[in-house]
């Protein structure tokens, strides 16, 4: 494989895919989550468990969907093969913007971490500087192309994974059931609690589509994508859980309530002294660094998959070292001024707006992709497939689109509501380049070099009907 310029580009094993997903899943949320859902009780053990299943059946209908068409792109992919070239850019404008605001935030959240480790004074401009150099260190790696951002994500991934282990299997011989608190805390219906829980954990498992969406990165990505989506996904949430699980047992939950670093707290509990502030701190920004680099990554594969096709401007479609340097450098300049903003404006009304935003715009790629599979699996040849099968594939694709439906309520009216308004801007941006684009020209690929690659799995389901064997071949 190589790239625009004549370079041969090195492409992500399993491991590094894993660390993909895992990296960008795990970013700065999970040193402040168990301190976010103690107020609900320990129902929210229950929530994790639930959003868990559904986070897995989504990877999983992300590893079929990279089966059949093992394209860089992921989500856009899918839903521009189903419904055309309008739903295919609505996913990618929705996950373009989403990966630079989030970034921003990224970087804003981990300058209070740095602080926490260095101890020093600060100001507006150092945090400024020191944001700035958590948008560009990663930015820089993924310049140097992927085999530099494959290794700052394994070893990030795993810097940041084994001080959170040792938390969650160390806190088991400090566990006091006395520290948990009651199932349900207010004395509220437990179903109350589930769901409210739920509404603050939904958005811990974004991120499980980032080996689709490197697809065309991923060695042997037919096989690999899912295995990697499924296997990170579960490695996250085993974090996750034990995680917290240990920090409810080791903290006592009047403490923990009003925790600002409940895994710090969990740490000095253990050992005792404050030196867990310190080592907590260090694996939040290794994570967040490590969270940035991954989804700096994805910013520019969402909009390359779509010039590829002609829906954004051409430049995001030229690869450098296997990245596509167009999108790093937009989202990193993008994520910049929104960051200089933050600090030297003080506008934290338009930051917030901006986050919010990323809230929603996160779940249309998902609702689009998984409406896909559902898609391609009611258009295929049923006779030809096991019904077994096909109902056991139909059943995950639509879990997983209720999962990602979830994931739209749990938003909230505001985010929705900034969501769509920022949605359909991006109807300009497409109408602009439809208008660009020489009469009865359709903008399919045909013939790309990665379509060439995907082989028969990758051929446009206008041009080739897609049986039910193929969409849902093990």
């Amino acid at each position: 494989m190589h790239d625009t310029d004549g370079t041969p580009s090195r492409r992500f094993g399993l491991p590094t895919a894993i660390s993909l997903v895992m990296g960008n899943i795990i970013g700065g949320g999970i040193f402040l989550l168990p301190a976010s859902v103690a107020p609900f009780g320990t129902v929210s053990l229950l929530a994790f468990g639930v959003l868990t299943v559904g986070a897995i059946a989504l990877a999983l209908v992300f590893g079929r969907l990279a089966e059949r068409d093992p394209r860089t792109g992921g989500p856009y992919v899918y839903a521009r093969e189903a419904f055309g070239d309008f739903a295919g850019f609505l996913s990618a404008w929705s996950y373009w913007t989403m990966t630079w605001v989030s970034n921003a935030a990224l970087a804003v959240a981990g300058v209070g971490y740095f602080h926490v480790l260095t101890g020093g004074t600060h100001s507006a401009g150092s945090d400024l500087l020191v944001a700035l150099l958590m948008l560009w260190l990663p930015a820089l790696a993924n310049l140097a192309g992927t085999r530099w951002v494959g290794a700052v994500q394994l070893v990030s991934t795993v810097m940041k994974f084994v001080p959170l282990l040792f938390v969650a299997v160390v806190g088991i011989f400090f566990f006091d059931p006395k520290n948990l608190g009651s199932f349900t805390e207010g004395g509220g219906n437990w179903t109350g609690g589930l769901t409210a829980s739920a509404a603050i954990l939904l958005y811990s498992y974004i991120g499980v589509e980032s080996a689709a969406m490197s697809a065309g990165e991923v060695r042997d990505p037919e096989r690999n994508v899912g295995r990697a989506s499924v296997f990170g996904t579960i490695g996250a949430a085993l974090v996750y859980l034990l995680g917290t699980v240990s920090v409810f047992g080791t903290v006592a939950h009047d403490k923990l309530v009003d925790s600002t670093a409940p895994f710090s707290d969990a740490v000095n509990a253990m050992f005792g002294g404050e030196w867990g502030g310190t080592l907590i701190a260090l694996a939040a920004v290794v994570s967040i660094v490590g969270a940035l680099n991954g989804w700096t990554l994805m910013s520019a594969q969402a909009p390359y998959a779509a010039a590829k096709d002609g829906l954004f401007p051409a430049a995001f479609a030229k690869k450098r070292r296997g990245v596509p340097t167009a999108g790093v450098l937009a989202a990193s300049v993008l994520a910049t001024l929104l960051t200089v903003v933050n600090y030297l404006l003080g506008s934290g009304g338009v930051f917030e707006v901006l986050v919010l935003v990323t809230t929603f715009s996160a779940t249309v790629p998902y609702l689009l992709a998984t409406a896909a599979q559902i898609y391609f699996l009611l258009i295929g040849r049923r006779e030809q497939v096991r019904p077994a099968r096909l109902t056991r594939d139909l059943v995950l694709s639509v879990g997983a689109f209720a999962f990602s439906f979830w994931l739209v309520a749990g938003a909230g009216y505001k985010a929705v509501y900034q969501g769509v308004l920022f949605l359909f801007v991006g109807i300009l941006v497409y109408v602009w380049m439809a208008a660009r684009r020489p009469a009865g020209e359709s903008g399919r690929r045909a013939g790309s070099e990665e379509a060439a690659q995907a082989g028969p799995a990758g051929a446009p389901a206008a041009t080739e009907a897609v049986t039910a064997t193929e969409a849902v071949r093990p």
